[in-house]
């Protein structure tokens, strides 16, 4: 599958690693993938870290990956507001160090929430995901996109995979301004195409010869359409195939595959999959009875719900 690529954008959380652990097949696949001459850029919506931090990280399991290739919606907001704001404009920045950490680099000023309580006005609000955001840093980023300062959410996803399960993600932090004053945020990262563009042009790469991988369907596969490049669901994270069905066009991924394996692997559709069987399919199959369910959706003939619970209780076979 990847041979056709010159470049791979990939996610992180749920893809390469859940909490601090990879997910297995992940390294040695994104390895041989880099060997055999593709440029891979990590993608995340996570603000929390750096991309040095990041990049440490995923040196720790074994992977050769420079600090310039790590890309985060950190540093996609603060290229965003560096292009409206005044060179040195003091910003709230909300969220983990990786937060304040892109704005420095986007020749801005990050403002901590402690800063802003002690009275530096800010011209604009940057909302990332960190761990160990308070109520109060909710509540200073309330108070100033009230006051009328620019407001740009890192990203909105709801959830966050880790090694425990599922936890409230970024989107769930900004929602809870959003209710207070009653305003949406601009949003940097994915869906938004600007980390995917980032990412083609540190490869140097057109979009067309990109391949980017996720596990979100209305992230990062949502966003690589938008931003005119093939894609890959991986269903090591959020989603799964029932989710895939019932997604609309602009969320649909080029490939489906069961985990990393498969980049190194051709990507074949069986069209003999018998659309209503529950017995066990193979993945060819699957992906065939998803290409003719999509179909079936487009042309009217089922709605989504149809489409989901068509999946939810099929059987592939593991590759």
């Amino acid at each position: 599958m990847i041979a056709r690529y010159a470049a791979i954008v990939c996610d992180l959380d749920g893809v390469v690693y859940a909490g601090p652990e990879p997910i297995e097949h992940a390294v040695e696949a994104l390895t041989a993938a880099s060997d055999n001459g593709a440029h891979v850029v990590y993608a995340t919506n996570n603000a929390s870290r750096t991309p040095a931090e990041v990049a440490g990280h995923l040196r720790e399991f074994g992977l050769v990956v420079d600090d310039a290739d790590v890309v985060n919606s950190s540093a996609a907001g603060a290229y965003l507001l560096a292009g409206s704001l005044t060179a040195k404009a003091r910003v709230l920045a909300v969220g983990g160090a990786g937060v304040g950490v892109a704005l420095t680099e986007a020749g801005l000023t990050p403002v901590s929430p402690q800063e802003a309580r002690d009275g530096t006005p800010v011209e604009a609000v940057l909302q990332g995901y960190g761990a160990d955001v308070r109520a109060s840093d909710l509540a200073e980023a309330g108070f100033a996109v009230a006051g009328g300062a620019r407001w740009m959410a890192t990203n909105t996803d709801l959830t966050l995979p880790t090694d425990r399960g599922v936890a409230p993600g970024n989107g769930s932090l900004v929602g809870a301004v959003r209710n207070a004053v009653g305003v949406d945020p601009e949003v940097a990262g994915k869906p938004m195409p600007t980390m995917y563009e980032m990412a083609a042009r540190r490869s140097g790469i057109d979009a067309h010869q990109v391949l980017a991988i996720g596990d979100r369907l209305e992230t990062d596969i949502e966003g690589a359409v938008r931003a005119g490049m093939d894609s890959v669901l991986v269903l090591t994270g959020v989603h799964d195939l029932a989710d895939a069905a019932a997604a609309a066009p602009e969320r649909r991924p080029t490939f489906v595959v069961e985990d990393l394996r498969s980049l190194a692997k051709p990507y074949d559709e069986d069209p003999s999959a018998p659309g209503t069987s529950h017995d066990a399919l193979t993945w060819s199959q699957a992906r065939a009875l998803l290409r003719a369910t999509w179909a079936e959706v487009d042309a009217g003939e089922l709605d989504a719900d149809g489409a989901r619970h068509r999946f939810t209780d099929l059987t592939v076979r593991s590759a």
